[in-house]
């Protein structure tokens, strides 16, 4: 079996900017990313957007779309990554804090500024979510089924289907 590591981002923008962190990264370098991370044990992908942004920026993120889900194998290793790519808006201000210490600071910036620094990004696919954004692809969230409990949610499933009978 393949192992897939499943992660989210966040595409915010306000005012033709958009958020973006500077972080470190594993070999001592640093990087530009969208706020951005990996799924946590028993997190739903909405919930785990949410966190990623908090932690990364300071901000309360509300989901209002899914840009994409994309999947890359970067290296041609094996190791694939699967992103889901949120759009949405933050709430109660846009003073960002990071929390994370891996983060140098979140900036808000113009769409040529992002560009300018492209060597300095963290994953090809910031560019390729960025493009959708522009594009204007928005999937409803209601899309995206999470539970905790397969029972629960199998037997959720066959209550509805039985109705239809």
């Amino acid at each position: 079996m393949l192992p897939i590591h499943v992660t989210v981002a966040a595409i915010i923008e306000y005012h033709g900017k958009f958020l973006m962190v500077e972080e470190h990264t594993s070999n001592g370098g640093v990087a530009y990313n969208q706020p951005a991370g990996h799924l946590d044990p028993d997190e739903s992908i909405e919930q785990a957007v949410i966190r990623e942004v908090k932690e990364e920026t300071g901000l309360d993120f509300e989901p209002e779309g899914l840009v994409g889900i994309y999947t890359l194998n970067p290296a041609g290793n094996g190791n694939y990554y699967q992103r889901f790519c949120f759009t949405g808006s933050v709430n109660g201000g846009l003073e960002t804090s990071p929390q994370d210490p891996d983060i140098i600071a979140a900036h808000w910036m113009t769409l040529e500024e992002i560009l300018e620094c492209l060597n300095a990004h963290r994953s090809g696919l910031i560019v390729k979510c960025l493009q959708d954004y522009l594009n204007g692809y928005r999937y409803p969230l209601d899309i995206l089924d999470y539970s905790g409990d397969e029972d629960l949610l199998q037997q959720q499933s066959l209550n509805f289907l039985h109705e239809q009978l």
